[in-house]
């Protein structure tokens, strides 16, 4: 008999051996961890200069698009908790092509992303110790990172719960210190609001430069979405995933745009989005001791936070896939602890392929590696939408009970969030910054559909149509 009429408890049957251990407490800390990191930091300059002061429309944008599917992803984690997550949903609501085109094009890019983290790291390192080599530091944190991931998924939780809290301490340190320099600085320090309209007023790129930096956005919340494959391992998941979902629409609010606005006010956007982070300016025009040392190691921390969420979500998603017959049988074994030690493993490649591709080509190769990142994430976020709007469908005709937590504004909201992607996506090709995400991206997808079709045959002669409740029938 086919899954599809067991229900999703046999999916969940099929991922079980996991540890069920994970406090709420971490799950709402690793959910705004995930969206705090190098793109705040570093990738705001970049957004600032595509947009100017009107970045924060942008990045207002961006935030929206990330609270839609948070709650899209909240109300189906409640339903179906479980570390295949979007992955699975997908597999159930769209069918197995989909299920398998999600989890491989996410579990490479983030593959990918592990890889490029790395590369960072060792530079990072640079600053303190310039003499010793890249590699050596690659090697190092590598290896740490990775002994984490295979201790348990307890301790997994506890390094990324203190990553997250340095990295929401720096922000808010930040957010005092600026906050205390705007109001109490004299009218000739050329600091104010008024540095919004000063530079050519607040669209000086036009909307088309706020829209394009709406993609920058979007990098920088990527990875709030890992939330949902931890729920797996949370020992109350409709309360940790509720609680993490609460905590995360507040804070991504506060910290983003808050933080921008701040930094716009007291640099110039002229200034703030060229040759270095801007929140290094901002510091220095604080005048704070060791300015440029201080957020080097919060930007580390950043990067470490994001190889070791990175590592467990690749890790995970290879384990749904091969627990689904989608990948070798050995990657979905646990260890004794309940970890998949194999497809750790494996997802640890990308660290050594970026290593390698750092050393042999490092310009080509980073461009390969973001462009196809990139696709993966935003192809991913885009079919987390479109498996909501089916998952309501599906319970809507079923005369399912209604859940603890429910997407508001449904359909609009999903369709909205859906649109705004696909938007997101096109708007990629007509960027030259992030072309290579659809020149390299639609190849991929199109490889891995042909990859599924060659590997399963019959799934070529699989109907689209559905069951009565609105899931995928044979």
């Amino acid at each position: 008999m086919s899954e599809y009429n067991n229900g999703f408890s046999h999916i969940i049957e099929r991922e079980h051996g996991l540890k069920r251990t994970l406090s709420a407490r971490r799950m709402s800390m690793i959910a705004i961890g995930g969206a705090i990191g190098t793109g705040l930091f570093l990738g705001s300059g970049f957004a600032i200069s595509l947009a100017g002061p009107a970045v924060l429309l942008s990045y207002a944008i961006g935030a929206l698009i990330a609270l839609l599917l948070m709650g899209c992803l909240a109300e189906m984690t409640v339903a179906h908790p479980t570390s295949g997550s979007f992955g699975a949903y997908a597999e159930y609501y769209l069918g197995p092509m989909a299920g398998f085109l999600v989890r491989y094009a996410y579990w490479t890019c983030i593959v990918l992303a592990v890889g490029t983290e790395v590369t960072a790291v060792a530079l990072y390192m640079r600053f303190w110790f310039p003499a010793p080599p890249g590699w050596l530091w690659i090697v190092a944190f590598s290896a740490l990172l990775i002994a984490v991931n295979a201790r348990s998924v307890n301790v997994f939780g506890a390094i990324e719960y203190w990553f997250s809290a340095i990295k929401v301490a720096a922000i808010v340190v930040f957010i005092a210190l600026a906050g205390y320099m705007l109001l109490r600085a004299p009218a000739a320090a050329g600091i104010g609001f008024h540095n919004y309209l000063a530079y050519g007023g607040l669209f000086p790129h036009g909307p088309w430069g706020a829209w394009v930096a709406v993609i920058m956005a979007i990098f920088s919340y990527l990875s709030i979405e890992m939330i949902a494959v931890a729920a797996g391992e949370a020992a109350q998941p409709e309360i940790a995933v509720v609680r993490a979902f609460r905590s995360t629409v507040v804070r991504l609010v506060l910290f983003y745009l808050l933080t921008l606005a701040l930094v716009l006010a007291i640099v110039p956007w002229t200034a703030a989005g060229v040759d270095e982070s801007p929140f290094v300016k901002v510091m220095r025009a604080l005048r704070v001791p060791a300015a440029a040392g201080i957020l080097n190691f919060v930007i580390l921390v950043a990067a470490l936070s994001a190889m070791n969420s990175q590592l467990y979500i690749t890790t995970r998603m290879m384990f749904s896939l091969a627990r689904a017959g989608q990948a070798p049988r050995g990657f979905g074994a646990l260890s004794a602890r309940g970890v998949p030690l194999n497809s750790l493993l494996l997802s640890s490649l990308g660290i050594a392929l970026a290593t390698a591709l750092s050393v042999i080509a490092p310009q080509a190769s980073f461009m390969l590696m973001v462009a196809i990142s990139s696709f993966g994430a935003l192809f991913t976020w885009m079919m987390i939408f479109v498996t909501h709007y089916y998952f309501r469908r599906s319970r809507a005709r079923s005369g399912a009970p209604p859940r603890r937590f429910r997407m508001i504004g449904f359909p609009y909201t999903t369709l909205l969030g859906a649109g705004l992607m696909a938007a997101v996506l096109v708007t990629t090709l007509f960027t030259p910054a992030f072309r290579l995400t659809l020149v390299f991206g639609a190849p991929f997808l199109a490889c891995l559909a042909l990859v599924y079709r060659l590997r399963k045959p019959a799934a070529a002669g699989v109907s689209c149509s559905l069951h009565s409740d609105g899931r995928p029938q044979p």
